[in-house]
């Protein structure tokens, strides 16, 4: 079995939230904070742990330290602002970020982490929220060998697979490849489905055929439908895309690595924000289509 620990998770959004239960019901102490009170209390309410009014109070005395909020601002917020888990944090302790984020904040936090003697190890996800609900998450992990060992069994809590994939950094870049190959992806997918529509054929015949070779993909199995029915409110937002792309390009920048096509999505993605679908599934893109002849 695992060892318990003391354990701190920052941040009870739509993933963080259901991450945090799966440590609780593990039998590990967890001590949850959350911008907003009114969700920490709804969490203790559900799951055994108590609720930290700052992020330092919650990190005080935990060895193990979990994150995941919205991006690079909410992050250096809620490690090294005001009340941040930095001020009180343990050394020899470990903070393992889940959040989808840069690779400079990443670095300034591990290096901070470095001068203050404790291990920060950047962790991004995928899988979605059913992903956390269903605790089986994709974890990609970069920052110290020795460090992920420790923190290993305790992600795996929630997790199918979870892997260290090199130093700091490498997990937040192997995120940008799962989004990079993502947008592509549902932009082939809407045209395909759009297509079908336009030759007056019944979308989900074709799926039934086409999703059984090399055409298929999760995002056919799991989004055809909705997309077929013009149904985007669920999934991941358009906007949190629109972020994690911008990630991706940035970074693609620094390392001379030309991206054409993610280049062209982000654009597309910036017209479904236009057509007010920023908190629509990514699967809208096919909506774009539909749009654009009208």
């Amino acid at each position: 079995g695992v060892k318990m620990h003391n354990l701190a998770f920052i941040g009870l959004g739509v993933m963080g939230y259901p991450m945090a239960g799966h440590l609780a019901k593990a039998g590990h102490k967890v001590t949850v904070y959350n911008r907003s009170s009114e969700r920490a209390k709804k969490w203790c309410s559900e799951y055994d742990g108590q609720i930290a009014l700052t992020p330092a109070d919650a990190a005080e005395g935990a060895e193990f330290v979990m994150c995941c909020v919205g991006n690079d601002d909410d992050l250096r917020e809620v490690t090294i602002g005001k009340n941040g888990a930095f001020s009180k944090i343990a050394k020899g302790s470990i903070f393992v970020d889940h959040t989808t984020v840069s690779e400079r904040v990443t670095k300034e936090l591990f290096d901070i982490g470095i001068e203050m003697e404790f291990d920060f190890i950047d962790a991004p996800i995928s899988g979605g929220q059913a992903g956390a609900e269903n605790g089986m998450l994709s974890i990609m992990c970069g920052g110290d060998q020795q460090a992920f060992e420790k923190a290993k069994s305790i992600l795996e809590t929630y997790s199918k697979i979870c892997k260290r994939i090199g130093e700091s950094g490498a997990g937040q870049q192997t995120k940008m490849c799962n989004q990079i190959a993502i947008a592509g992806l549902v932009q082939g997918l809407s045209e395909a489905l759009y297509f079908a529509e336009k030759a007056g054929l019944d979308g989900r015949d074709v799926v039934d055929v086409i999703s059984q070779g090399a055409a298929g993909s999760w995002q056919m199995e799991n989004r055809y439908e909705t997309m077929l029915d013009d149904h985007f409110d669920h999934g991941f937002a358009v906007d949190w895309m629109r972020k994690d792309l911008e990630i991706c390009l940035e970074a693609a920048d620094q390392i001379g690595a030309n991206l054409p096509i993610t280049a062209l999505e982000n654009e597309f993605y910036k017209d479904i924000q236009k057509l007010g679908g920023g908190r629509w599934d990514t699967s809208s893109l096919i909506s774009r289509l539909r749009t654009l002849e009208k």
